[in-house]
């Protein structure tokens, strides 16, 4: 089970991989970063990004409220993943489980000529399941 460095890592080895952080939604801090950011500064990033997931995971459009958790009933982030599409990149928030309130999320930025998004897409779910927050 990889930490936060080791997670990042493995995102930035994916085929046209140009940054990839770890941020907290509710503060909009990055708890990781790896690579380059798209304005040039990561905790800029981690903001505009947190606001952008904040939005996602609150507005009741994008996650409706079905009731209380239940037996069987995913207790985790109201949303799985968004994606943004731009002129040059691709970039792939992925909500994070986690043991106490689930406010962060996998940010990867990818280059739109080199990146596969599928692939990406599927890799972050692989990295966000198995990643040890402590």
């Amino acid at each position: 089970m990889p930490g936060i460095d080791e997670c990042l890592l493995e995102a930035m080895a994916l085929p046209g991989a140009r940054g990839a952080s770890l941020v907290d939604w509710s503060s909009g801090l990055a708890l990781g970063t790896a690579g380059d950011s798209p304005v040039g500064d990561h905790e800029t990033t981690a903001a505009e990004t947190a606001e952008l997931a904040r939005a996602a995971a609150e507005y009741e459009s994008f996650a409706p409220e079905v009731g209380g958790a239940g037996p069987g009933d995913p207790a985790g982030p109201p949303v799985e993943d968004l994606i943004v599409t731009t002129r040059s990149g691709y970039h792939v928030l992925r909500f994070v489980e986690t043991s106490f309130d689930s406010s962060v999320f996998l940010h990867l930025w990818l280059d739109r000529a080199d990146g596969n998004l599928a692939l990406a897409r599927h890799r972050l779910r692989a990295l966000a399941e198995g990643l040890v927050l402590r």
